[in-house]
Parts: C-alpha cells; structure tokens; sequence
C-alpha cells in the first residue's frame, strides 16, 4: 500500500490498495460514452518478437472502453507491417498503425520538410510519438489520448485505466497525468532518474536558485517514465523532442501550455520491468550516457528561455555541486537497499555517476556553443495554420495503408 503523501506543486494520485481493476473500468467504460479514450503505443518491428509486446496484446484484448489504438510502427518492411495488422488484429476496438517507414507517411513527411518543419528525417521515438498525437487529432472525436511503451514485462491493463481515469472523470479537472511507479527486482533500477536526474535539479536549485520551473520538475516522482495521458486541447500545443530528452522536454512543454492544478501524477503499477539500457560512455556514445547528454541540455535551454542566465563558471559551480548531490543520492539508495535486503554495487553506482558528470559537462558545451539545439518537432496547431488540409491528407493515407 503506498502512501497518501502530498508533496510538490502537483497532485500525486497513489495507489492505495482498496479499488480493483474491474471497478476502474466499469467507471471507464460509462465514461467513454461521451469521453473516448485512444491508447497511442509507439513500436519497432523487433518488438514485435519479444514476448512483452505479446503480453501486451493479450492483455488489451480484455480492454472493453478503449475508441481506438494508434500504434506508431517503426523500422519495418512491408511484410512486416501486414503482419502488425494480422497481429493487432485480434483486439476489440479500431486499430489504426501508422507505418512510418512506408511511402505514404514518408511523403507527407517530405511535404511538411519542404515547408520548413525540422527534424522529420531522422526515425526515432519521439517522431513517432509526434506522428501519432497528429494522427490522432485528425479524429475529432477523441477525447482523451494516454500513451506507454511496447517493452514493460510485466504489462496489465491496469496502465491504461490508471493513466486514463483522472483525465476523463468528469468531477476530475486533470489535463495532462504522468504514470510513476517503483523500479525494483532483487536491485534498485532507473540510474537516471536516480543518480542523474534528482541530483541535477537539486544542484539546479543550489546554483541558480529555486524557480517555479525546477519547483514542478522536482514534483515528478518518475519524471522519466515514458507513460503519460492528456486531453485533445492540450496535445494541439504541445512540441515534442526528437531527443532523447523526450521525457523532460514533454513535461517542459505541459509546464508552458497550462495550470499546475490541471497536472496530476498516477501510480499505475506497483513495479514496472522493461528492457534495461547500458550505460555508454563520452568515447562510445549511446546507452544512459546519450540520454543524460541530452537531458541535461533540454534543462538548460528551457531554464535559458525562462531568464535564467549560464555562465562558463556557473557550468563549473554546477559540475561540483553534481558530484556533491550525486554521492549524497548513492549513500541514500545504498541505506534504502541494505534495510531492504536488495543487492547495491556501490562502485557500479559511482561509475554511473561519473559518466552522467561527464555527459553533464559535454551538454553544458554543447548547449553553451549552441544555446538553442536540435529544434523540437511543431505543435500540430502549428503545422495545422500552415497547411489546413493537411489533417485530410494524413488521415486519407493512414486509412489507405490499413485497408
């Protein structure tokens, strides 16, 4: 059972342990009758041919409330896309998937490139996650979109009524809701957001002080995980990432585009396994080394664009309160594991540590050569005011390939 705790600008809704899951989607189910509920699941090929994506399926075979799907599909033949639809086939609502790689999305990537929209040459998942919240909004009759990765383990469809529930209750006033839940097995998971993200904001606050901005972004309780709900107005403006910031620059955007009251984070599972990156390195790239680079830097830009003003020794100040906060984080988790029976490599952990510090000072560089960086993907309200017809279009080819 968790705890009720309130703490940050933002409600934390727990799990407490005295509702099931029949009873989440009987609510679900009366409220679809007015609110529809589209679920986006963003894929490769490969997954495909693991058994998470299977457990998924099966899973969402007993989902009775859902209006739509949309499976953004990547790095696929052909013949692999057919198979997709034979196996998405089976589920009990409309499967729409978008196969990015085929020629009908690729030309209409070529067409918004022509006019000026960046980033739409490189594949990758926050592309595909644009793409699907454009297709989505092609169809004015979704409501509510909520959106998990296609590697969790241990999937139950108990991710989609808890990331769903609180923005389409009615008595509820919840835009946008961010999925937590623990990371653990007989170790601790989730380096990132332990030993790179917390720390990093809490060194944020000490050397350019607390914010409204860093305030929010510490409220997370999982602010890296990649499951996430909103409503139709607000996915109209929000940006996406092609970076491996995604994460951080998503919750960036939902912090400029409404009311912190209107935010809200949901326990959507006890534990949650999926595929486990490694770690990288500045000499190999890749692995939690690219994304902490990447992180970093999207932290810096939003901070910049709020009035906050970097320095060269700022940069430095920053790097040495890091390592002081990082170390504080690795005595907190090694106290946690011991009382908890769990197995803690501590030297791992500091080799974990030292990397992000390297892949934090590479981003403060980059980011002071470049303060503007790898431009975000346009809001669809954007791409929408330059070509009008273009949800038409979309819609058209997307329907064209899912016959």
């Amino acid at each position: 059972m968790a705890d009720f705790f309130q703490n940050g600008v933002i409600t934390t809704l727990q799990n407490l342990g005295n509702r099931n899951l029949e009873s989440l989607e009987e609510d679900l189910h009366e409220f679809s009758k007015r609110r529809r509920m589209v679920l986006l699941l963003p894929a490769l090929y490969s997954e495909f041919e693991t058994p998470a994506m299977h457990k998924i399926i099966e899973e969402l075979k007993e989902v009775k409330y859902l209006y739509k799907i949309i499976l953004g599909l990547d790095k696929a033949t052909k013949e692999q896309f057919e198979e997709v639809k034979q196996l998405m086939s089976v589920l009990p609502c409309k499967v729409d998937i978008l196969w990015n790689d085929g020629p009908s999305i690729q030309k209409l990537y070529k067409e918004l490139t022509k006019e000026g929209f960046p980033g739409l040459e490189t594949p990758g998942k926050g592309r595909n996650v644009w793409t699907m919240i454009g297709y989505g909004l092609t169809d004015k009759d979704a409501y509510a979109f909520a959106l998990h990765d296609c590697d969790i383990v241990n999937y139950t469809r108990e991710v989609p009524a808890r990331l769903f529930y609180p923005i389409v209750h009615p008595a509820l006033d919840f835009e946008f809701n961010k999925g937590f839940y623990s990371r653990v097995t007989y170790k601790l998971h989730g380096r990132a957001t332990r030993l790179l993200f917390t720390p990093l904001v809490n060194s944020l606050k000490k050397v350019f002080g607390n914010d409204r901005y860093l305030e929010y972004m510490e409220s997370f309780r999982y602010s890296l995980s990649g499951e996430f709900s909103f409503i139709r107005s607000l996915g109209r403006g929000i940006a996406i990432s092609p970076t491996w910031g995604l994460e951080v620059s998503t919750l960036s955007e939902v912090y400029k585009n409404t009311s912190n009251k209107r935010i809200c984070q949901t326990e959507i599972m006890e534990s949650y396994e999926h595929k486990h990156q490694d770690l990288g390195s500045s000499d190999s790239g890749g692995g939690i080394y690219k994304m902490a680079n990447d992180i970093a830097k999207t932290l810096f830009r939003v901070m910049a664009q709020e009035g906050v003003v970097f320095s060269q020794s700022s940069f430095k100040t920053l790097l040495a309160t890091y390592f002081q906060e990082s170390r504080f984080e690795i005595s907190k988790y090694n106290a946690l594991s011991k009382l908890n029976a769990l197995s803690y490599n501590r030297e791992k952990e500091i080799k974990a540590v030292e990397a992000f510090q390297e892949a934090i000072k590479e981003a403060a560089h980059e980011f002071y050569e470049d303060p503007m960086g790898i431009p975000s993907l346009s809001p669809w309200i954007t791409v929408r005011s330059v070509l009008p017809d273009f949800s038409y279009k979309f819609y058209e080819a997307v329907q064209e390939d899912n016959k």
